[in-house]
């Protein structure tokens, strides 16, 4: 079996195609896969690191409005799909899927003229240009929230839900509380604001430390390994730290989340992936920066079925965001509730159904 995969941009399509590929690799030891991306993404260096075959494309998004750019962007795009199906044609592939990302339009499309079974999977509730237009021309559109389905022909959609979901199930919490010296006699928030970190967390967090000194809970903040530096001077001059556990990033992620009781987020597709698919309680704070404000329609997939808190980026304080964890950490019958409803929401086997529809389309 000969498997292409396309996905690029963000870690957001790019660890739900990592995820699939180790999925196929348990039911077939003999697949081969190609990743297609472009060299200026992330993905370049992450699926290198993963010992993936690798090849790149030129490619970039349409600008919204009418640009000299978008003529550029459609000779990109021809370029690129020649480029595909020379790829494909080497390969001799036997399916390909799209994960997201500019660079899935080309490839996609091109195994579609070229008769080759075709996926695309769309993690967040409010698609992407690039997935609606590939919708037309591919075999089955897999989502990941139902608010998805009415995008796409109906009768392409499957409901699969996220491959990164599945790498979070089983995860050992204990090893999580022993890497960062949590008690297990106490409730834990991870407050995390992405890779990168949010500012606008971040400044709601530093107001909030000295009010977290006597609670019976314990708190993790991530702020992001660009602001890591200037939140620790910031921090300094209160001198009441030793109550937060204060990191720049987390390596161990899925076995921190299996450690902790709450999590205050960002709202990004994967994200809320891993929360559901573990039923973990959520506050979410959707970042305005993206595209269609996409992840203010992924937050309120769960804010809608009582399995997270949405609050807006533009109305976030610390007071607010102290009584929100307050209202949760000490309420343990509000707690398990939104639990049970985050995990109703969750599809743990996210990357087996997946490779399902692959397997289907390509026999």
């Amino acid at each position: 079996m000969r498997v292409v995969v396309s996905g690029g941009g963000t870690g957001g399509h790019i660890y739900p195609a990592l995820a699939l590929i180790n999925e196929i690799k348990k039911h077939h030891s003999d697949v081969e896969f190609l990743y297609i991306g472009t060299d200026n993404g992330l993905e370049h260096n992450i699926v290198k690191r993963a010992n993936i075959p690798f090849k790149s494309v030129e490619i970039s998004g349409f600008k919204r409005k009418l640009s000299l750019e978008n003529v550029k962007t459609i000779t990109r795009f021809l370029k690129a799909v020649s480029l595909s199906k020379r790829y494909l044609r080497e390969f001799q592939a036997d399916v390909v899927i799209g994960t997201g990302g500019y660079v899935c339009g080309p490839v996609v499309y091109a195994a579609s003229k070229m008769k080759i079974p075709t996926v695309i999977h769309e993690q967040n509730s409010l698609p992407g240009i690039t997935n609606k237009f590939l919708s037309r021309y591919v075999d089955k559109v897999a989502i990941c929230f139902e608010e998805a389905r009415k995008y796409f022909p109906d009768n392409k959609v499957v409901l699969t839900g996220n491959p990164r979901a599945s790498e979070v199930m089983g995860q050992n919490g204990e090893k999580g509380r022993q890497s960062l010296g949590l008690d297990i006699e106490k409730k834990s928030v991870l407050i995390f604001g992405g890779s990168r970190g949010a500012k606008a967390i971040n400044d709601a967090v530093l107001q909030m430390i000295p009010l977290l000194e006597d609670k019976p809970y314990q708190v993790v903040y991530v702020t992001g390994e660009v602001h890591y530096d200037k939140v620790i001077q910031e921090l300094n001059t209160l001198n009441q730290t030793s109550h937060v556990i204060i990191k720049p990033f987390i390596h161990n992620m899925p076995e921190v989340l299996a450690a902790v009781d709450l999590i205050v987020s960002r709202a990004g597709a994967t994200s809320l992936a891993e929360i559901t698919a573990l039923g973990l309680p959520s506050i979410l704070i959707p970042s305005p920066y993206v595209t269609a404000n996409h992840q203010e329609v992924n937050a309120r997939s769960l804010s809608d079925h009582d399995a997270a808190i949405m609050v807006k980026e533009n109305e976030l304080n610390s007071k607010m965001l102290l009584s929100l964890i307050d209202d949760l950490l000490l309420n343990e019958n509000k707690l398990i509730e939104m639990k049970k409803a985050s995990k109703n929401l969750g599809i743990p086997d996210a990357s087996s159904r997946l490779y399902k529809v692959l397997k289907e389309i390509s026999k």
